[in-house]
C-alpha cells in the first residue's frame, strides 16, 4: 500500500489506502447511528517511519521572506460543482479540507519597501542639445557702463541709488584725490584745516616716526621739506621717501616708489632700484596695509588760533552744538572793562548754539549769542530763533 502526497502552496496532505480499507470495515460491522448535528472529524493518519517518529501533524511551515519575491504559484484547479457533489455522496472516501494561508504583505518602512521604484521610460530616453553661436562680421564694440545705465533708465526696469559724492580731498604729498588702496597709500589723515595726507605717504617719509600710541611725529616738517623736493619718477614736488644708501640722492613719492619697484624693508627703510639687492630678501616688506590706530600729532591750541585769526574764513568751526562765527576784537582802552579773572569779552564776538526750546518740550531751537558795547561796558545779547515765532532778544550786563 503506497502513500500519496499532494503538495499545494507549502501545505502537505497525506492519503493512505490502508486507512480507507479500515474505515470501510468498521462501517460494515457497526450499525448505523443517528446522525448528530456535529460533523464527523476525519481521523488522523498514523505512520511508522524509520526514525521512530509517529503522530505527525502536518502544518504550514513558515518561510522567511526573501528580498526578491518568489514567482507566483500556479492556480489551484478545483473540481466542478457536480463532481464535488459526487465526491460528498461517497461515504468511503476521506474528506480533506485545505486552507491556504495568505502571503505576508510588505511592511511599510522595511528593507524591501526602501527600494526605489523603477522608472519606465516612454519614447526617447536622451536628447541632444546643440548650441549655435553666430558671430557678426566686422568690428563689434560692446556698450560701456554709461550706455547700459542710460538704456536701463529709459526702460525703467531698475532702481539705481544716488551716486556717491566724489571725494575732492587731496594728499599734500602725492597730490592724489580721495582715500587710497589699503595696500597702497591707505586712508587720508587730517593734518590741518582742509589739509590731508595719506597714511603711508606720511609714515614712509624720512623724518616721520611713529610712537607706541600711534602718533606720527614730524609730519609738518616732512611736508615743509617735500614742497622743495622733486620726485625721480614723476618729476613733481612733494617727494619725501628717500633711498637709505649713503650719498644716494634719489627721492620718490610713496606711490611712485612702488611703481619704480623700490625695495621696502621691515625696519622702515627703502632702497632705490639702483642699490637694492638682487633677488628676494628676508627683511623685505611686500604688504603695506595698516589696520592699527594711527593719527597725526599736532598742536591743537596753535591750530585753533590759526583758524580764529583768519580774516575771511571759508570754513565753519564747530564744537559739539556750538558753531563759531566771529571772534571779535578789543582795543587798548577797552581791556580794563572787558575782561574778568577767568575770561575775555571781545566786542563783535558771535556764536550760535542749538539747544532745547523754552516754549515746547522735546524740541530744539537756535540761540544766537553775541557781545556788544554799551556805555563803555560789555552787553551780552541772546537772540532766540524758533520757527513759527518772532525772534526773542534777551540782553544783560553779565553773561549769567
Amino acid at each position: 500500500m503506497k502513500d500519496i502526497v499532494f503538495c499545494s502552496n507549502n501545505c502537505f496532505v497525506l492519503y493512505s489506502a490502508a486507512v480507507q480499507a479500515k474505515n470501510s470495515e468498521n462501517k460494515e460491522s457497526v450499525p448505523s447511528l443517528p446522525q448528530s448535528p456535529m460533523k464527523d472529524r476525519p481521523p488522523k493518519a498514523f505512520h511508522q517511519y524509520s526514525n521512530n517518529i509517529s503522530t505527525l501533524d502536518v502544518h504550514c511551515l513558515p518561510q522567511l521572506q526573501e528580498k526578491v519575491s518568489p514567482p507566483s504559484s500556479p492556480p489551484i484547479m478545483f473540481p466542478p460543482a457536480f463532481e464535488a457533489a459526487k465526491v460528498e455522496a461517497k461515504p468511503d472516501e476521506l474528506k480533506v479540507t485545505v486552507k491556504l494561508k495568505p502571503r505576508l504583505k510588505a511592511i511599510h518602512g522595511s528593507l524591501d519597501d526602501c527600494r526605489p521604484p523603477s522608472k519606465k521610460w516612454k519614447g526617447m530616453k536622451w536628447k541632444k542639445w546643440s548650441i549655435q553661436i553666430v558671430i557678426p562680421k566686422g568690428s563689434f564694440k560692446p556698450p560701456c557702463e554709461e550706455e547700459i545705465d542710460e538704456f536701463l533708465k529709459k526702460l525703467g526696469t531698475t532702481l539705481k541709488p544716488d551716486p556717491v559724492p566724489k571725494d575732492y580731498r587731496k594728499c599734500c604729498f602725492c597730490h592724489e584725490e580721495g582715500d587710497g588702496l589699503t595696500d597702497g597709500p591707505a586712508r587720508l589723515l587730517n593734518l590741518d584745516l582742509d589739509l590731508w595726507v595719506h597714511l603711508n605717504c606720511a609714515l614712509w617719509s624720512t623724518e616721520v616716526y611713529e610712537t607706541q600710541a600711534g602718533a606720527l611725529i614730524n609730519v609738518e616738517l616732512a611736508l615743509r621739506r617735500g614742497l622743495q623736493m622733486k620726485c625721480m619718477f614723476c618729476h613733481k614736488m612733494g617727494a619725501t621717501s628717500g633711498c637709505h644708501r649713503l650719498r644716494c640722492t634719489n627721492i620718490y613719492h610713496f606711490t611712485c616708489a612702488i611703481k619704480a619697484q623700490c625695495m621696502f624693508f621691515k625696519d622702515k627703510t627703502m632702497l632705490c632700484p639702483m642699490h637694492k639687492p638682487k633677488g628676494t630678501h628676508e627683511q623685505e616688506l611686500s604688504y603695506f596695509a595698516v589696520f592699527r590706530r594711527v593719527y597725526v600729532q599736532r598742536d591743537e591750541v596753535r591750530q585753533i588760533a590759526s583758524i580764529v585769526q583768519r580774516g575771511e574764513r571759508d570754513h565753519t568751526f564747530r564744537v559739539g552744538s556750538l558753531i563759531f562765527h566771529a571772534v571779535g576784537q578789543l582795543l587798548p582802552q577797552q581791556m580794563q572793562a572787558f575782561h574778568s579773572s577767568k575770561a575775555l569779552f571781545p566786542v563783535g564776538y558771535e556764536a550760535s548754539r542749538l539747544y532745547w526750546s523754552m516754549r515746547y518740550a522735546n524740541r530744539r531751537c537756535r540761540y544766537l549769542c553775541s557781545i556788544e558795547e554799551k556805555d563803555g561796558l560789555p552787553l551780552f545779547v541772546i537772540k532766540v530763533v524758533e520757527q513759527g515765532h518772532e525772534d526773542l532778544v534777551l540782553t544783560d550786563k553779565t553773561p549769567k
